[in-house]
């Protein structure tokens, strides 16, 4: 077994690493707070710029979305942040997080709180304002070694992952084009730091129906009933699911008066197919259904959205990665292990790409999404040091 270079075991800033991630929690960064996500760039600009290369402001592409009235809108998004480190090196790698969180501005859960002595409360503490951190400390130490000079790397933090990664995708998949491999920082998938293996991919539809109106009374069979439509739809939506796809319903906007026949509904789901046939396999029948039930209900509908997270399955060169990870993780005295998760994040995007990936290289925690999220401390730089060591295996050629 290799013997792992002290630098990297032990020279990770365990205070300043806490101190940062707690400074990013005190800043509200849901995906629509802008101005948050304004004051989160600029810190982090900081702190990245402790590393060698070029920082980049990058400008969220636009992104539109269904109002429940069925016009097209914009949503506007936060900047991302690139930094580029030696882009002529011969092998180059990419690392990538996100700066936004799932709670909103007036969100109750602003704080932190300290549960014990190890274990710290607060929004965004471990999705993933820990990962960053992790990133930011792994390349530094990782800056300390020989084996820098050989290695370059790209780090993307965006703005807008917690929605989808639509203003970013596009980056994504530039900036994973030709990298030897990938490391996301989400989360781990367990609090023992077991990370996530195979994921099933995501899709966000919104369907708007245009029936006609009439009189509830005097004329309702001249009208065309677009709720009921909808109704139609989801029911059959939800049908087309089976083990390998998950669909949900999840809203029906429209509808006016009692008396009247509406003739406008948005119906919104979301599906989660296991692999790549599912998915293909429901874009299919998807378009089959909407001219079923244009035809049934003398309706027009209009579909908006699609899938933006690709099933991820791992393939012999993605286990090699994980395999790096492991073995690294047992140089440290970290057991490290990984099961499948039904989750989705950028990773998905990056594989979808051809790019192996390790997308849970972040600190151990739980209970994200909710007020109860929770960091455990000494993983800061248990992660920092874990990612520092597979950067340097990576740069030894050791993922050929």
């Amino acid at each position: 077994m290799k013997r792992v270079p002290a630098r990297i075991a032990y020279g990770i800033d365990a205070d300043a690493m806490l101190a940062q991630t707690r400074s990013w929690s005190a800043i509200n960064t849901g995906t629509a707070n802008l101005e948050g996500l304004s004051r989160q760039w600029d810190m982090l600009a900081d702190a990245f710029s402790d590393l060698p290369g070029t920082l980049a402001d990058v400008r969220p592409r636009p992104v539109t979305a269904i109002a429940p009235d069925g016009s097209m809108r914009e949503i506007a998004h936060g900047s991302h942040m690139v930094l580029r480190v030696r882009p002529d090196a011969a092998r180059r790698v990419l690392l990538t997080g996100h700066m936004d969180t799932v709670f909103p501005a007036d969100h109750p859960f602003q704080e932190q709180r300290w549960i014990d002595a190890e274990t710290l409360n607060g929004p965004g503490l471990a999705d993933m304002k820990g990962g960053i951190a992790a990133i930011l400390h792994a390349l530094l130490a990782f800056e300390q070694t020989e084996d820098a000079a050989r290695l370059g790397y790209d780090v993307m933090i965006n703005s807008d992952e917690e929605t989808g990664s639509l203003s970013s995708a596009a980056l994504i998949a530039d900036l994973a084009r030709g990298k030897h491999a990938a490391l996301t920082y989400e989360p781990s998938a367990l609090p023992d730091g077991t990370l996530a293996h195979a994921r099933g991919g995501s899709g966000n539809f919104s369907v708007v129906v245009t029936g006609r109106s009439a009189h509830a009374g005097r004329n309702p069979d001249e009208g065309r009933n677009a709720l009921v439509a909808a109704a139609d739809l989801a029911v059959r939506l939800k049908a087309l699911g089976h083990a390998g796809l998950s669909v949900n319903p999840a809203r029906i906007e429209g509808g006016a008066a009692n008396n009247v026949v509406p003739d406008h509904a948005v119906l919104r789901f979301n599906i989660r197919p296991k692999s790549v046939e599912a998915a293909e396999k429901f874009q299919r029948d998807f378009s089959a259904l909407l001219h079923d039930i244009e035809t049934a209900h003398e309706v027009s509908v209009r579909s908006h959205g699609g899938i933006t997270r690709p099933p991820k399955p791992v393939d012999a060169r993605a286990q090699k990665l994980f395999d790096l990870v492991r073995d690294c993780g047992a140089e440290l005295g970290q057991e490290i292990g990984w099961q499948p998760s039904g989750g989705v994040c950028d990773g998905n995007n990056i594989a979808a790409c051809g790019v192996p990936v390790v997308d849970t290289m972040g600190v151990r925690g739980g209970a994200i999404h909710s007020p109860d999220e929770f960091l455990i401390v000494p993983s800061l730089a248990e992660r920092a040091a874990l990612s520092a060591l597979v950067l340097t295996r990576l740069a030894s050629g050791d993922l050929a």
